[in-house]
């Protein structure tokens, strides 16, 4: 590592992979053109920055820019921008059921719209982001743990083409294969399966049940054994990846659209 009171040192294009920089101080460092990936910014502080053509997405509260908490704004600006948005933060069983049934639609779109590029193109991916076809193994992962795990108890709900977020330690009993490439059918296949435990999970649900904590989970996997949780809290879990995985997965549809 670079002494900041030492003589200048370049170490321009490095790569930092499973490093703990926690509490570092960065002084007259040139940051340009650098990429954050899967990557922790809490409590950070930063003066005398500059900062153009900058691009920031993930999960972001309270963030203050010149003394303005700009958090506020983007997720206001986001309602604005996509209407459905606000009913995918449900507070009732019926407002699940909702949420489920519009996020059920909106698939269907993102999947029409995907069948008309190339097979292959649905495996390619744009700025090392998942393929169209990682991410609905992705989401079946998700659906999966939260609902099938966290909400109906299964120790062991997983299809061996779910795929877990990359960064996640190798876990017991938890698939993990990257590199499978199965048919859009097939990804389909897994996809809707998981997407139907959810549907007949909202459908039986009532505003009771929301808060009824379930047991203690058993077995490794994710969540974590012997955590309990809130169908009310797995849920929600469930319809924020649904809603941001089909915004990154149109992003990039869009770009590969254009290279066909």
């Amino acid at each position: 590592m670079a002494d900041a009171q030492g003589d200048d040192e370049v170490i321009a294009s490095a790569v930092f992979e499973d490093v703990d920089l926690s509490g570092s101080r960065f002084s007259m460092v040139d940051l340009t053109g650098a990429v954050f990936r899967s990557v922790g910014l809490h409590g950070v502080v930063m003066r005398d920055v500059e900062v153009s053509n900058t691009t920031i997405d993930g999960e972001i509260e309270h963030l203050v820019v010149n003394g303005v908490d700009v958090a506020p704004y983007v997720e206001a600006e986001l309602d604005r921008r996509h209407p459905e948005r606000p009913l995918f933060r449900p507070t009732t069983a019926d407002g699940f059921r909702e949420a489920w049934t519009i996020n059920e639609r909106l698939w269907a779109q993102t999947v029409e719209r995907a069948r008309r590029l190339p097979a292959e193109k649905l495996h390619e991916s744009v700025d090392d982001e998942w393929s169209f076809i990682q991410t609905l193994r992705h989401l079946a992962f998700a659906s999966e743990s939260w609902v099938g795990r966290g909400v109906l108890g299964d120790p062991h709900p997983w299809h061996s083409l779910s795929l877990p977020w990359d960064q996640m330690a190798p876990r017991s009993g938890v698939p993990h294969d990257r590199d499978a490439r199965p048919s859009l059918d097939e990804a389909l296949a897994l996809r809707l399966r998981a997407m139907a435990m959810v549907r007949g999970v909202v459908d039986g649900l009532t505003d009771e049940q929301l808060d009824r904590r379930s047991e203690p989970l058993q077995g490794p996997g994710w969540p974590d054994e012997g955590e309990a949780y809130l169908p009310r809290q797995c849920l929600r879990v469930v319809l924020n990846e649904e809603w941001w995985h089909r915004r990154y997965a149109e992003r990039d549809l869009t770009v590969l659209e254009q290279g066909t």
